[in-house]
């Protein structure tokens, strides 16, 4: 039996040839079942300075769905970005109700776009104050800027400081800073010295010309590879990572980064606030969306089924994000 040999190729998603890619189609309709945080306890709330306020297991009937890599968060809204260049935007009420709103495609990218590796779209970042969206093409190692309603193309770059990225392993999560720096981190791209895994921080719009760029690494949680970033109301940077092993299959490490001691050729440790395992709810965790809600912070946090894998599925996970205690500041 090929059990054995092909379960990486399920659990991860990658494949060396060119596939056709899930294209979003018309069938809007999606479905949204409540679950709990802790599997062996319907009562727990709390994983780190995390308090569970809702968790849901998504599915959609339209074969584009899924394979969520990205998402943004908006006032009464979600959007989620998957690794195949769909958009999908969901409606969430006060009481958890979940309804779409619109099904989208980005209206271009790197290659003809045929292909699931011409739009592979890892992460995503926008300028709440004009709308603008910026979206990372892994394998390209390219940053396009999209117009605030995702119709239009504004501009494109493939930044010289990710040429030697890998192709498979290089732009996997963004973020713009309300300075109007960016940072985008690289999934397993080494630093010179083998000391972390590499990082660029950009004075400006990565598309810009003109942008200055810091090349500086960071130490994620052993075993662990990036998959999503945000900025936090006091300026740190909340990193999301996953890892894909025999047992348990999947987990997930969030941990905090302070970008102030961000300068060439540093080596920036980061703190763990929270681990995801069974029987926690965790599956391929990818995207990462913070938001404001009644004076609290509400971080979403979603994974990627990879387009149906039998071994994944498309959680959303929604949480209040309590103070950080002092000892790991």
């Amino acid at each position: 039996m090929l059990v054995f040999p092909l379960m990486p190729l399920l659990l991860v998603g990658h494949y060396s040839g060119e596939s056709r890619r899930p294209i979003l189609g018309d069938d809007m309709r999606v479905t949204a079942r409540p679950i709990v945080l802790d599997a062996s306890d319907a009562n727990r709330t709390r994983v780190g300075p995390l308090r569970f306020l809702g968790g849901w297991e998504l599915k959609g009937r339209d074969d584009g769905f899924g394979g969520f890599s990205a998402m943004a968060a908006m006032p009464g809204e979600l959007r989620f970005l998957s690794d195949a260049g769909g958009l999908v935007t969901l409606r969430i009420n006060a009481s958890g109700q979940i309804a779409p709103v619109g099904f989208a495609d980005l209206p271009g990218g790197p290659g003809r776009g045929w292909g699931k590796e011409d739009r592979d779209t890892e992460a995503m970042t926008r300028d709440p104050r004009t709308g603008q969206v910026w979206v990372a093409f892994e394998r390209a190692n390219a940053i396009w800027r999209y117009s605030r309603d995702l119709r239009r193309v504004e501009a494109s770059a493939q930044p010289e400081a990710m040429h030697d990225w890998p192709e498979n392993g290089g732009a996997e999560a963004m973020l713009r800073l309300r300075s109007g720096r960016f940072l985008i981190f690289s999934e397993r791209a080494r630093s010179k010295k083998k000391l972390g895994i590499e990082a660029l921080a950009f004075d400006r719009d990565p598309t810009d010309p003109a942008a200055q760029v810091t090349r500086f690494a960071y130490r994620p949680p052993k075993g662990y590879r990036v998959t999503d970033a945000v900025e936090m109301a006091d300026g740190r940077i909340l990193l999301l990572h996953r890892r894909i092993a025999l047992h348990p299959y999947l987990s997930a490490r969030l941990a905090m980064l302070d970008p102030s001691g961000i300068r060439a050729g540093a080596v920036l440790p980061v703190h763990e606030v929270a681990h995801f395992a069974p029987p926690l709810a965790v599956d391929n965790m990818e995207a990462l969306a913070l938001d404001e809600e009644g004076g609290r912070q509400i971080l979403w946090i979603a994974s990627d089924d990879n387009f149906r894998s039998p071994f994944q599925r498309n959680l959303l996970l929604k949480f209040e994000l309590l103070p950080i205690p002092a000892a790991q500041r």
